[in-house]
C-alpha cells in the first residue's frame, strides 16, 4: 500500500494508505494509520474494504461510497446538534448530501438502462 496524497488531505494525525494493484477500475482497500507512530501494532486505526466488482456478478463483498458518505453525514449532524455546530459543518453536510444525490442519479440512470449491478457501461 502507498500513502494517499491529496492537496486537502492532512497527515498530521492520521495517514490514509491505498492499495496499488486493483481490478474494476478503482482501488478497493484503504487503511487509516496513526501518523505519529506507525510502527506500533495499534497504529492501524481502520481497514476499509469497498465493493469489488458489480454486485450482480460478484455479490456484496464490501462497503460502497454511499455507506461512508452517510457515516460522515451522521457524525456531522450530531456535531451540529451540540456546542460544536458551525457553518463549515452545515456546508459540508450540504455538499455530502449533494454527492449522494449525484451518486443516486448515476444509479437510477444505470437502472433505467438495465445495466445496474453489472460490469456493462
Amino acid at each position: 500500500m502507498k500513502e494517499l496524497k491529496m492537496d486537502l488531505l492532512t497527515s498530521k494525525y492520521t495517514k490514509v494508505l491505498v492499495e496499488e494493484d486493483f481490478q474494476y477500475n478503482a482501488p478497493h482497500n484503504f487503511r487509516v494509520i496513526h501518523a505519529v507512530d506507525e510502527t506500533m501494532p495499534q497504529a492501524v486505526l481502520a481497514d476499509i474494504h469497498f465493493q469489488e466488482g458489480p454486485i450482480k456478478e460478484c455479490g456484496v463483498n464490501g462497503v460502497n461510497n454511499e455507506d461512508l458518505i452517510n457515516m460522515v453525514i451522521c457524525r456531522l449532524e450530531h456535531f451540529q446538534n451540540s456546542d460544536f455546530r458551525c457553518r463549515e459543518n452545515a456546508c459540508a453536510i450540504t455538499k455530502l448530501e449533494e454527492a449522494l444525490m449525484w451518486l443516486r442519479k448515476r444509479t437510477v440512470a444505470r437502472e433505467n438502462r438495465g445495466v445496474e449491478g453489472t460490469h456493462t457501461v
